[in-house]
């Protein structure tokens, strides 16, 4: 085994060189060496700091499966055919079809609708490692140079960027060109989301070896409200007709919201023996209201401030 330097696109580098007596021995060496790799429940997360780039090996949150993903189903599918692609074994799509080894999709809506849930999907059943980057006030040219040299050392990998709209807007251009250059995404499946669309620079949607795609995940219609509260068990709760009653009536919400609604209906009968959903979701429904008014108290006389 030998450490030889090299330059790179993001400067000095090094490659481990390791010999072996054939073709065959180097392949087994490889083949046992990524299994090892993939068998770690850990994944890396890099977060900037005011003192550098950090890297961390984090244990994996209990994993999350494609049906545990409730969203539109065609899109559900586009991006899972997508991601099944990218990481194949023999990359026999993208050779086909002469289509560059990288890819990078923009995931955006409003928060609780299940991109994050979406993105732990899909770093629970690809075949690759995992890195999130954590971006910061901190982030800079230099950490940008770092996370990048580090995934393509990793790749075939999926990285991660979670409200990527927090770019500060001091390096943007430098991240714009580092996705701009001819390998610095090599072997990278990115995942960047957002609850902000409107503050992402136009410039990263849908130009090639940027982001790729640009998907909304949207709030949930009826059919997978009432999917959806099935699958958190509240018809154990309450009757069939029940639960159509409350997905009708949630109009609106949020899945992370359908999810405190079947918490809250679980407490009550805990509790009370008896579930009052109706209740549950006026009371909902009158907090999230005051939320977003930010007139928290219930009359006007008790929103006055001073002495008597």
């Amino acid at each position: 085994m030998a450490r030889v330097p090299r330059v790179t696109q993001h400067g000095l580098g090094y490659e481990d060189l390791i010999f072996g007596e054939h073709d065959e021995a180097m392949l087994r060496f490889l083949e046992a060496m990524r299994e090892r790799q993939l068998a770690s429940p850990k994944i890396i997360v890099f977060t900037d700091t005011k003192d550098g780039l950090e890297q961390t090996r984090e244990p994996a949150s209990a994993p999350v499966t494609r049906s545990d993903v409730f969203m539109d189903e065609e899109l559900k599918t586009q991006i899972y055919r997508s991601v099944d692609e990218f990481f194949s074994r023999d990359r026999a799509f993208f050779l086909t079809y002469g289509i560059p080894y990288k890819r990078g999709i923009l995931l955006y809506g409003k928060p609780g609708n299940g991109k994050t849930t979406l993105v732990k999907s899909i770093s629970s059943t690809a075949s690759a490692p995992i890195a999130y980057w954590q971006i910061t006030e901190y982030t800079s040219s230099g950490s940008i140079q770092e996370v990048f040299a580090a995934a393509v050392q990793l790749a075939p990998m999926v990285l991660v960027i979670e409200d990527i709209d927090s770019m500060p807007d001091s390096c943007r251009s430098y991240f714009l060109n580092t996705l701009d250059g001819a390998n610095s995404k090599e072997g990278i499946y990115l995942i960047g989301t957002t609850n902000y669309p409107e503050k992402i620079d136009p410039a990263l949607m849908n130009r090639a070896g940027r982001f790729d795609r640009a998907y909304e995940v949207k709030p949930p219609n009826e059919a997978m409200r009432r999917a959806y509260l099935a699958y958190k068990g509240l018809n154990r709760l309450v009757d069939e007709d029940a639960v159509g009653r409350a997905a009708a009536a949630t109009e609106g919400f949020t899945l992370a919201q359908l999810s405190e609604l079947y918490a809250s209906a679980a407490l009550q009968m805990h509790y009370e023996r008896a579930v009052h959903l109706e209740r549950v979701i006026r009371d909902m429904r009158t907090d999230y209201d005051k939320g977003r008014s930010r007139e928290w108290m219930s009359d006007a006389a008790s929103r006055k401030l001073g002495f008597m």
